[in-house]
């Protein structure tokens, strides 16, 4: 049997099993069998395979055909710029959450040693894509799954950065530890009724610690703001993935828990995906309001935007 004749069949059989990319996940499969790149093995498809491969081959197209994630039968996934390690412990690294560097690199200056701490890491895909691109900044990376952190420190060794990434297997309410310049952190945020309408590829294998929320969708979310005010310096930033209809409540809780919201970023399918928000000091804020401090005589850097946020902030919190 040949590549082509191998691969005919196996789209057959993922095809009859409403695999939609059945044509790729055929050629991946066999790639990761052969050790050969996808493009390899189109270019020889009358190359033949022995009993052991074609014995691999179809062992794989059966764990497919039952929906299990590609990310996890090849044991790798591409985010951002690299390559990273995958088991069934951590969720697999999504395009959308490369929304989250995007917008981090903005506020990092390539010169800056900058303390950074990514709160529910999972497979490290976010702090390690981080400090490729700001080598000089360090981090914390927090997960209270063990399983989750040993792919995450998998991964910091694969990219050299074992060194700059200090790993703790803890919960975020039990987390106490110096000041931050910026939080990242991509949280459980699917809600009960939408957990069991996901594709069976994510309901079936992706960990349920990764995607579900609580009931509502907002307990993590939650959390993570509570938390990150203690954990960060003043106007210093949180960036937080969250679900397309959770910007109402993400911009409300944040204004109720000292943060002013900075802005709200889409997907790649236009759907509010990232929030980025500035811990204001609501005493100074305060004090200010009451007229109690002459701003002019403090030794502090507060823009006229982060003044004007950061009233409008207190006027909520003296009302609320």
């Amino acid at each position: 049997m040949n590549y082509q004749e191998i691969l005919n069949k196996g789209n057959q059989v993922l095809k009859g099993n409403n695999i939609k990319s059945s044509n790729i996940d055929c050629e991946l499969i066999l790639s990761k069998i052969l050790n050969k790149t996808r493009e390899e093995i189109l270019t020889n498809l009358n190359n033949k395979i022995n009993e052991n491969e074609r014995d691999q081959f179809n062992f794989y197209v059966n764990i497919r055909k039952r929906k299990k994630p590609m990310s996890y039968i090849l044991g790798f996934k591409f985010f951002w710029k690299h390559k990273f390690y995958i088991n069934k412990s951590v969720l697999i690294p999504r395009p959308e959450s490369e929304q989250l560097i995007e917008q981090a690199l903005k506020y990092i200056p390539v010169e800056k040693k900058l303390s950074i701490l990514d709160i529910g890491t999972g497979s490290g895909c976010l702090i390690v894509s981080l400090l490729k691109e700001r080598p000089k900044c360090h981090a914390t990376a927090i997960d209270f799954s063990k399983e989750a952190l040993k792919v995450a420190k998998t991964n910091a060794n694969i990219h050299h950065l074992e060194n700059k990434i200090k790993f703790l297997n803890i919960n975020i309410d039990k987390f106490n530890s110096n000041k931050y310049d910026l939080i990242i952190s991509n949280p459980p945020y699917i809600n009960i009724v939408d957990l069991n309408r996901l594709d069976d590829d994510v309901r079936l294998y992706e960990p349920k610690l990764a995607l579900y929320g609580g009931v509502t969708g907002f307990e993590s979310i939650k959390k993570i703001i509570k938390n990150s005010y203690k954990l960060l310096k003043n106007n210093c930033k949180l960036i937080m993935e969250i679900g397309e209809k959770q910007k109402n409540f993400s911009k409300k809780f944040l204004l109720n828990n000292g943060f002013y919201i900075n802005s709200i970023c889409k997907d790649f399918s236009d759907k509010d995906r990232c929030i980025i928000s500035t811990k204001i000091n609501k005493w100074i804020i305060l004090k200010i309001i009451t007229e109690e401090i002459d701003l002019s005589q403090m030794e502090i850097e507060v823009s006229e935007k982060e003044m004007e946020m950061g009233i409008k902030l207190m006027e909520i919190l003296i009302i609320t």
